[in-house]
């Protein structure tokens, strides 16, 4: 598998840096420690670019030896449609989909649907769509979703972090959706008690320094053989001021992606 970063591991600095980190800054750091794989997200939109951006950004990745992944939400047919054609725009060969955006959420029958009508299109651009795990369903009815459908075009974004938000750990979500797995994203949490003990705060801390059991994770994602690239994402907790707070993600990335090469070359070995 090999190692990348998403633009989602500078939730922050993304929109908020006085230096903007854009889609140049992000394949800055992927260069910087030697990554193969960059990711965009909906962070950094680029079906809203003009063309000369997106041509720009694919020249750069392109001569760097960089292979690009690309990531939307809000999975509709014309959505779809739009990113399979910058998918082919780019070279990129993954696409991600969080199901929902603002005012929609399809149902799993609806996901279903759409896929199985977009398998002509994904087979012949050649790209493999990867539905996230994104707080509203629980794994087994994103795994339903993907026997549904019935492509080898079509499974799962794994994110290490996302379903607590529907009330499922870990370890719980890989066993159900580790087999259909195609794409993963790493990111490391914190889970403490609240002090007044009614309730818990979960909070974003760099790769290794959270409690999630992200060697095992990224194993057993790699023992079924599917997934191509393991991606860092991050959800950096808020320092007293947004500069702090940049600092602080733009740091953790740099721990955090060292972190997670070392773990996958450790597994491969």
């Amino acid at each position: 598998m090999a190692v990348g970063v998403g633009s989602f591991a500078f939730g922050w600095a993304v929109g908020h840096a006085q230096l903007p980190f854009d889609e140049h800054a992000l394949l800055a750091f992927a260069r910087r420690h030697a990554l193969r794989v960059v990711q965009l997200a909906d962070n950094l939109p680029i079906h809203t670019w003009p063309a000369e951006r997106v041509e720009r950004f694919t020249r750069e990745a392109h001569a760097a030896g960089i292979s690009i992944e690309l990531g939307a939400r809000g999975l509709t047919e014309a959505h779809l449609a739009q990113y399979l054609s910058l998918c082919g725009r780019c070279g990129a060969r993954l696409l991600r989909f969080v199901a929902d955006a603002d005012l929609y959420e399809p149902s799993p029958d609806d996901l279903t649907a759409i896929i199985r009508n977009a398998v002509p299109a994904l087979a012949a651009a050649g790209v493999t769509l990867a539905l996230e795990n994104h707080d509203r369903f629980p794994a087994a009815a994103l795994r339903r979703v993907v026997e549904n459908a019935g492509t080898p075009h079509f499974g799962i974004c794994l994110d290490t972090a996302n379903s607590l938000g529907a009330g499922e750990g870990l370890a719980a979500v890989t066993e159900i959706l580790a087999p259909l797995t195609v794409n993963l994203h790493v990111k490391d949490v914190r889970i403490r008690r609240l002090p007044h003990m009614m309730g818990f705060i979960v909070e974003g801390r760099p790769l290794g320094q959270g409690q999630l059991p992200i060697p095992e994770t990224i194993e057993r994602v790699r023992r079924q053989g599917r997934c191509t690239a393991v991606i860092l994402e991050a959800w950096t907790a808020p320092r007293p001021t947004m500069k702090e707070t940049i600092e602080q993600e733009l740091a953790g990335a740099d721990i955090s992606i060292e972190q997670l090469k070392a773990l996958v070359a450790a597994g491969a070995s």
